[in-house]
C-alpha cells in the first residue's frame, strides 16, 4: 500500500485552487436581492389599515365612519350598548340626546381594536347597520329606550 508522501513531485490528493470560492457569496447576495425584492412587493400590495375617520350624532343614534368595511362585534350589555371593531384610531368621547335624554359615548382602544361604548342613564337597546357611502363604510347605530 502506498503512502501519502509525495514522490516526484506527483501527491495522491489535488493542490488547493488559490482562487477564492465565489459561488456561495453569489447564492447569499441572490436570495438577500430576492427577500428585499419581495418585501418591497408586499408592501406596495397590501391593503390600507381600518380607521375610524369620524362620529357624527343623529336624531336617534350616532353614524360612525370608516375608510373601509370593518369587522363588527356587537353587544347589549346590562343596559349599554357596546361595539367592537377591529380598526385603528383615537380614543374619543362624546354625548348626544335621545328623546331629550342625555346618551353618553366613549371610543377607547382594546387588545383587539376600538370599543365603543353608549351608556344613558336608562337601559337601551341597539341596533346597527352598515352601507358604502361615497367610497367610505358609514355605521349607522338606531338606539331606544327600554
Amino acid at each position: 500500500m502506498h503512502g501519502s508522501e509525495l514522490k516526484d513531485g506527483l501527491h495522491s490528493t489535488p493542490e488547493e485552487d488559490p482562487r477564492p470560492k465565489l459561488w456561495p457569496r453569489v447564492l447569499g447576495s441572490m436570495a438577500i436581492v430576492g427577500v428585499m425584492v419581495g418585501l418591497m412587493i408586499g408592501r406596495l400590495t397590501a391593503p390600507d389599515p381600518l380607521e375610524l375617520q369620524q362620529i357624527e350624532p343623529l336624531p336617534n343614534g350616532l353614524a360612525v365612519w370608516f375608510n373601509d368595511e370593518p369587522q363588527v362585534h356587537g353587544e347589549e350589555i346590562e343596559g349599554a350598548v357596546a361595539l367592537l371593531f377591529n380598526v385603528h384610531g383615537v380614543a374619543q368621547r362624546g354625548a348626544f340626546k335621545l328623546n331629550g335624554k342625555d346618551v353618553r359615548w366613549r371610543v377607547q382602544r382594546s387588545d383587539k381594536g376600538l370599543l365603543l361604548n353608549l351608556l344613558a342613564a336608562r337601559p337601551l337597546h341597539g341596533d346597527w347597520r352598515g352601507a358604502k357611502v361615497d367610497g367610505r363604510w358609514r355605521l349607522e347605530i338606531s338606539l331606544r329606550e327600554e
